[in-house]
């Protein structure tokens, strides 16, 4: 998590005009309102510009409070980027002068203008939050490290594409402090960002007063220890705990309004309740003993829904909250809510039966229990003026009537809701999950949970797909991502993780589409990096890299090989394995490999900072780079690449299938066709698949090669059965190698049958997910 700030200084220094001017002094720096996120129009226009100076003043509408903090909020962020912090005053001014206004004729509430010539700045704006953004879009203009800066004339409109404009922080896994959560609201308004999700419950912790209900806190707010890495079985037997008190959450609520900032509150119910049940336990189906997680995952026990007292105990805890929090939203989660305790509750059984409820449309009837639930507390929420988010699961049986959905299971069932007419917001894992991975090489990260996302896959992100029409498009309010924190235990950790991604994130919450070019977005970045460290904010840096693009040439029967950095750095490499510095081979444009190599690249930058070194391992077997054709379908979530995957010599390092080096089949045999051009002789195949029980991916159950020579007809080289003997989850690459006597032909096709999921698994029955990297003939 080291900062390379110098090479953000560097950049930064290559990339700001300077200018100079009577007013701002010889060495006045240029600001550049190419910000992030980018403004939707940036209008040059002739004339001197106008020049920070100490004698500046702030002007803003007398008698608006809001506009009154708002000048008092561009006064500070002048003073940290520059120095100088101008006088804030109602007092008329035409020169050398700030001018805070309202009155923008707009729709979009949250629009502003900012007009720049030789006297003044103007922000005008919609509505007080829409000057806000104006004042931030000023900010992020002028360079961090200037001493004297000046503003070149120029007209800015902007607005946002999204209403909703959300982040998640997850509180309950592991507990953060007051400070640290204002922290993370001013990282929010910076980027631009107006809904905070706070996810305050969990079995893990309970983490809001609720002054009904003290044991919440009392006894739900603490576990006894948490365990070591994935589940391993072994704990750190350290008590973890903390919540907020209701007057820190009022606090916490007014810093957020300050800074136009909406705080949605989760109560995850019915599911995510073992904190509670702890507290409680007559609200859970056994009755208990109950005890608060200590490790990850989701829990069989829930609140039953057959027992009055968990809906008196649940209107008790949201009438409370609303108390807390003004926001139009309640999220009141839905996910992962396991049916087993209802299953074999008389209770909930008898609910069931007094309701009618039946199993149908490839439901079960406890999942009606649950949408049962869910339009209950929607109807108490409603009754009292709120609205209810749900995560997409509150789409399996009958979605409440009124509910919001949060899709984060794909897109799917965020689309699903916007063409049944309700309002969705768009959080899939495979974009927006920043508790993921941001580098395929975790070596050197911090523990993870897993998955993928770096910040060119969250900026690529489209929220509104086109398989809507434009009617049901308005139904998307907007995008968000989510920060859960089991493997995140710190506030650096948290900062690290959302940085800079976040500010990805911003422009896919803000930018008009067409707008958005991640190169040229690129070149942005790195002034909003050189804020963070006037800040003091702790944020990833492989966006510093070096970036390598290999491909598959099935022209010259190779592996073509393209390295980038963000800043055009120089870049040296080695094929042998060796460490590479400026004597290595230096990079000058794409280049070639055939045959097993051990490739490491780095950049070296001014002064003789390095970046980190570029690893890579390639495989080569006699079928790599020849034409390969797959006569099966991908899962479309896990296609990456595509067939040629399977012969880029390129393995996949660990069991994280969501690095883009394995490709993802959901309960179909995978059959891969081979052509090695002309007749080859093999005697062994290899295959490698991921195992992830955990995920209900396993490992193949039978392994078929066959040889043809005119691609029609095929016989059977070798077959070789698998089984599983294992009875729990397990996570490995599993190697297969087939080994059989010398066989020549040109086609070669391969089959791999999935598994059909055993009983101690919660898919029994099912034919499970099958990864696989690389075919290798010998």
């Amino acid at each position: 998590m080291k900062k390379i700030n110098t090479f953000i200084i560097i950049f930064a220094a290559i990339t700001l005009l300077f200018s100079c001017s009577q007013q701002g002094g010889k060495n006045a720096e240029s600001a550049n309102y190419e910000v992030v996120p980018l403004p939707l129009e940036i209008t040059s226009a002739e004339g001197a510009p106008f020049a920070l100076t100490s004698a500046t003043k702030i002007v803003f509408p007398e008698g608006n409070d809001k506009m009154q903090r708002n000048a008092d909020f561009l006064a500070e962020f002048l003073e940290i980027s520059t120095g100088t912090k101008p006088a804030v005053t109602s007092a008329t001014s035409e020169k050398n002068a700030i001018i805070l206004a309202l009155g923008l004729q707009n729709p979009n509430a949250e629009a502003y203008e900012i007009v720049i010539n030789e006297n003044t700045i103007t922000i005008t704006g919609a509505t007080e939050a829409a000057v806000f953004y104006g004042i931030q879009t000023l900010r992020k203009s002028i360079p961090a490290n200037a001493k004297s800066v000046v503003f070149q004339p120029v007209t800015i409109k902007d607005e946002p594409r999204f209403s909703y404009r959300g982040m998640m922080l997850d509180v309950a896994r592991h507990f953060q402090s007051v400070d640290f959560v204002k922290k993370y609201i001013d990282i929010l308004a910076l980027h631009n960002i107006n809904r905070f999700h706070w996810h305050l419950t969990e079995d893990q912790g309970w983490r809001i007063e609720i002054k009904a209900y003290p044991k919440l806190t009392l006894i739900g707010s603490q576990r006894k220890q948490t365990v070591i890495g994935r589940n391993t079985g072994e704990f750190d037997g350290k008590p973890h705990g903390g919540f907020y008190t209701q007057e820190e959450i009022k606090d916490i609520v007014k810093y957020a309004e300050d800074r136009y900032i909406t705080i949605i509150p989760e109560i995850d119910l019915p599911g995510h309740m073992l904190a509670a049940l702890t507290a409680y336990p007559e609200l859970g189906c056994t009755g208990g003993p109950y005890e608060v997680a200590s490790t990850w995952g989701v829990f069989d026990d829930v609140l039953c829904a057959g027992n009055d007292s968990t809906f008196t105990f649940l209107e008790g805890v949201l009438a409370e909250v609303m108390e807390l929090f003004p926001s139009k939203y309640i999220h009141i989660g839905g996910d992962e809510s396991p049916k087993v305790r209802w299953e074999e509750c008389p209770k909930c059984q008898a609910r069931i039966k007094e309701l009618g409820l039946r199993d149908k449309d490839g439901h079960q009837a406890e999942h009606y229990l649950q949408s049962y639930v869910t339009a209950r507390i929607e109807k108490f929420l409603n009754d009292h003026g709120r609205s209810i988010i749900g995560w997409d699961e509150i789409l399996e049986g009958e979605l409440a009537p009124n509910a919001t959905v949060m899709s984060w299971r794909g897109t799917g069932g965020g689309i699903k809701a916007a063409q049944m007419g309700h309002d969705v917001i768009m959080t899939p894992t495979d974009y927006c999950y920043f508790d993921y991975y941001q580098t395929q090489n975790t070596d050197d990260e911090p523990l993870g949970i897993g998955g993928y996302v770096p910040i060119e896959k969250v900026y690529s992100f489209e929220p509104a797909p086109d398989v809507l029409t434009a009617e049901q498009k308005a139904h998307i309010l907007g995008p968000q991502a989510n920060l859960w924190t089991e493997y995140i235990k710190t506030s650096d950790h948290v900062e690290y993780m959302t940085m800079p991604r976040i500010a990805a994130l911003s422009e896919v919450q803000w930018t008009q589409p067409e707008r958005k070019n991640y190169k040229q977005f690129l070149t942005r970045l790195p002034r909003l990096l050189n804020l963070y460290d006037k800040l003091g904010y702790n944020y990833a840096t492989h966006v510093f890299d070096v970036q390598a693009k290999m491909t598959p040439n099935f022209e010259t029967n190779s592996l073509d090989v393209e390295l980038s950095t963000i800043d055009d750095a120089p870049v040296y490499y080695t094929l042998d394995g060796t460490k590479p510095s400026a004597a290595s081979t230096p990079y000058d444009g794409k280049f070639s490999i055939k045959e097993n190599t051990e490739m490491k690249a780095v950049a070296i930058r001014e002064g003789g900072n390095t970046s980190k070194i570029l690893s890579e391992r390639i495989n080569a077997s006699k079928a790599s780079y020849k034409p390969v054709t797959l006569l099966s379908k991908p899962d479309p979530n896990y296609t990456y690449g595509g067939a040629e995957m399977l012969v880029d010599g390129l393995f996949g390092s660990s069991t994280n299938y969501k690095t883009g080096k394995w490709i993802g089949f959901s309960g179909v045999d995978i059959v891969a066709v081979v052509d090695m051009l002309e007749p080859t002789e093999i005697s062994t195949a290899e295959v490698r698949t991921c195992v992830v029980t955990g995920d209900w991916i396993f490992d193949a159950s039978e392994i078929t090669l066959e040889s043809s020579n005119n691609d029609s007809i095929f016989t059977v080289v070798k077959s070789q059965k698998l089984i599983d003997a294992n009875t729990g989850h397990w996570a490995d690459i599993a190697t297969h190698t087939l080994s059989f006597d010398p066989v020549t032909a040109r086609y070669y096709k391969l089959t791999l049958k999935p598994t059909v999921m055993p009983a101690w698994h919660p898919g029994k029955g099912r034919k499970a997910y099958l990864f696989i990297d690389e075919i290798t003939l010998n």
